[in-house]
C-alpha cells in the first residue's frame, strides 16, 4: 500500500483495493495476483452508519445489518477498546460477489484499514495483512489485493511471508463469469480429506513452475505451470465452466487457465492485447449452448491497496 491509511487526516478517507484471482491452479491457499479493477470506498465520521453502493452488488453492497465491511470495522475497534465511530460510507465496487474474484479479501482489508484510521490503532501495513490473513484463513488473496502483483504467500503462526513479483506487462487476463455466484464454504465443501502421493507430486511441480512463469515472463510454462490436481478436479461439476475453458489454454493466443480463486469464475491468461479478440472468440464458441457468461478483460494491478487523495 502506498501510505498508511492511519497517516491521513481523520475526517475522510478513500481506498481503493483491487480484485484478486488465487490458487492459479496449483497454488492453492498460496499464490494469487490482483487485477485492474476494483472495490472503491469513501468513508466519513456521521452520526450513524449508513452506506450508498454503486457498481455490482450494490444492493447487497449497501445492507447495514450483516454487512462484511461494517461488522468488521465494529469488532474491531470494540476488541481493541476503542470508541466505534459511525461511518457514513461511498462505496463503488466493481469486484463481483461470489465468484472467486476476490471480493471477501477486499471487504475484509477495506473493514481494518477504516478500523486503523478512524480508531487511530496505529497499526503497520504488516500487521493490517495479518489480520485480513487471520480473518480470511489462508493468505492468497489478502497478500494479492494489499500488496499488488503475483504473490505467494505463506503463514508461519500469526506471520504471513509474502514474496511479489511484477507480471509481465503485455499479459493480459480474461475473467469469465457464470450467472450464478458461488460460496466459498460449498466450494471447500467437495474437497476430499487427503490426496494421493502422485497428485501432491504434480501439484508441487506445477506450483514451482508457477512462480517463476510469472517472475521471468514465461507465458510458455503457464499450460503446465497451471495445472491442479488439487482441487479442480473436484469442484468442476459445481463451476461448469472449467471443463469447458481449460482445453483452450496452449492455443487461441490463451497461454494458462484455471479457476479463480473457488470458482465459479474461470482465469485465463493471455499474452498480449493483441491475441485477446481471438481469445475471446474462441471462449464464446467453447461455452455455445451453455447459458450465458460474462467476459472480463482486464490487466494485472502491480499497486495494490491504496489511499485515495481526497
Amino acid at each position: 500500500m502506498s501510505a498508511s491509511p492511519h497517516q491521513t487526516s481523520q475526517n475522510t478517507l478513500r481506498l481503493r483495493l483491487p480484485a484478486t484471482s488465487a490458487n492459479l491452479g496449483p497454488g492453492f491457499d498460496a499464490a494469487a495476483v490482483a487485477l485492474d479493477f476494483y472495490l472503491d470506498i469513501e468513508a466519513t465520521p456521521a452520526a450513524e452508519f449508513s452506506i450508498h453502493a454503486t457498481g455490482r452488488n450494490s444492493a447487497r453492497c449497501e445492507k447495514i445489518h450483516d454487512n462484511l465491511v461494517l461488522g468488521i470495522y465494529t469488532r474491531i475497534l470494540e476488541r481493541s477498546g476503542h470508541p466505534v465511530v459511525p461511518l457514513a460510507i461511498q462505496m463503488a465496487n466493481a469486484i463481483p460477489l461470489g465468484m472467486g474474484c476476490g471480493s471477501s479479501a477486499a471487504g475484509r482489508l477495506a473493514a481494518i484499514a477504516l478500523a486503523n484510521h478512524f480508531g487511530s490503532l496505529g497499526w503497520s501495513s504488516e500487521r493490517i495483512l495479518e489480520e485480513a490473513c487471520a480473518l480470511e484463513g489462508h493468505p492468497d488473496n489478502a497478500a494479492a489485493c494489499w500488496l499488488g502483483g503475483f504473490v505467494a504467500a505463506a503463514c508461519e503462526g500469526a506471520r504471513v511471508h509474502v514474496a511479489r513479483v511484477m507480471p509481465p506487462a503485455d499479459w493480459r487476463a480474461i475473467v469469465v463469469l457464470p450467472a450464478e455466484p458461488l460460496a466459498t464454504s460449498r466450494a471447500r465443501a467437495v474437497l476430499p480429506e487427503s490426496y494421493s502421493r502422485a497428485d501432491a507430486v504434480v501439484n508441487i511441480q506445477a506450483a514451482s513452475l508457477l512462480g517463476l512463469a510469472f517472475a521471468l515472463g514465461r507465458g510458455d510454462l503457464l499450460r503446465a505451470a497451471m495445472n491442479d490436481r488439487i482441487h479442480q478436479p473436484y469442484r468442476a461439476a459445481i463451476c461448469p465452466l472449467l471443463g469447458r475453458l481449460l482445453p483452450l489454454a496452449g492455443g487461441h493466443g490463451i497461454l494458462g487457465a484455471a479457476l479463480s480463486g473457488a470458482g465459479p469464475a474461470v482465469l485465463l491468461v493471455v499474452g498480449c492485447e493483441e491475441d485477446v479478440a481471438a481469445s475471446c472468440d474462441a471462449i464464446r464458441a467453447a461455452l455455445f449452448e451453455m447459458p450465458p457468461a460474462e467476459l472480463m478483460v482486464c490487466r494485472f494491478e502491480p499497486e495494490g491497496a491504496s489511499r485515495l487523495p481526497r
